[in-house]
């Protein structure tokens, strides 16, 4: 990355950041006071929001795992990443197809870090890391280091994890989603998974809007029908749109509740 192309790379630690909130819902240790605050206002109205974050990185590895074996997809474009974990998508993806090959976009300096540091492709294959912002899609799309890892005249599995409900109305998130989605070529897939509010009480959405509003509006939250439009003109893979839990469970697994987790999920073929 060029030193004109690279962010400011400044993490702010007095504010909350959607990777780093995500990282201490998940157990991490990589976070700050700011992003434990927001999580634990969230948590004390909604408490199985952890749940709901362990729900939705088992949902990334289902449907990268179908990518990856049904689909033959073998070069991934992975934006909002994330601080790592197990089995993050170069780990499924690479396990099934050594020779798969990642790009990992996040727009957070510490985040960037430690993907770099701690997300080792298999010697078949590559994972690279850009610091990029998804409401940018352009910058995404030009950047030096994608074209170097992946050909966009073949397939795509483009994967949009419970991040677009960070990006607001206002930032044209249908118009962000349209732009990569018209940059992929015949035979993508997208993955994406969204926060909603469907299924829950009002006094608890008053609650959570309440624990929202104090960490700065972070997410805006959307209903089914907002969530399916970002697929229109593509091809749902079964079982369509559904709840996160619901979409293909592990055998032998029961979904939990998706009011316990407020998550829509699903995987569509761009034609």
């Amino acid at each position: 990355m060029s030193e004109t192309a690279r962010p400011a790379g400044r993490v702010d630690t007095n504010m909350a950041h959607p990777a780093r909130r995500y990282n201490y819902w998940l157990g991490g240790k990589d976070n700050f006071a700011a992003d434990r605050a927001s999580g634990d206002q969230v948590a004390a109205v909604f408490p199985t929001v952890r749940r709901a974050a362990r729900e939705n990185r088992a949902f990334l590895q289902r449907a990268v795992g179908f990518l990856a074996r049904e689909a033959g997809i073998r070069q991934f474009l992975d934006i909002g990443t994330g601080l790592p974990t197990v089995d993050n998508t170069h780990d499924v993806a690479q396990r099934i197809a050594p020779q798969s090959r990642i790009v990992y976009v996040d727009n957070d300096p510490l985040v960037m870090a430690h993907a770099r540091a701690l997300l080792t492709s298999s010697a078949e294959g590559a994972s690279v890391y850009i610091e990029r912002d998804l409401r940018d899609p352009g910058s995404i799309l030009e950047a030096p280091e994608l074209h170097a890892t992946l050909d966009l005249r073949q397939p795509v599995g483009l994967t949009l994890l419970a991040i677009l409900h960070f990006v607001r109305d206002f930032e044209d998130p249908y118009g962000v989603v349209a732009r990569l989605v018209d940059a992929m070529p015949s035979g993508s897939y997208v993955v994406m998974s969204h926060g909603t509010y469907d299924g829950v009480p009002a006094e608890t959405v008053t609650k959570l809007e309440e624990a929202n509003a104090a960490s700065g509006g972070l997410s805006r939250p959307r209903s089914r029908t907002e969530f399916t439009r970002f697929l229109d003109g593509l091809e749902l893979v079964e079982p369509g749109v559904v709840p996160i839990g619901d979409w293909r469970p592990s055998p032998g697994t029961r979904p939990p509740e998706p009011a316990d987790i407020c998550m829509y999920g699903a995987v569509a073929r761009i034609p």
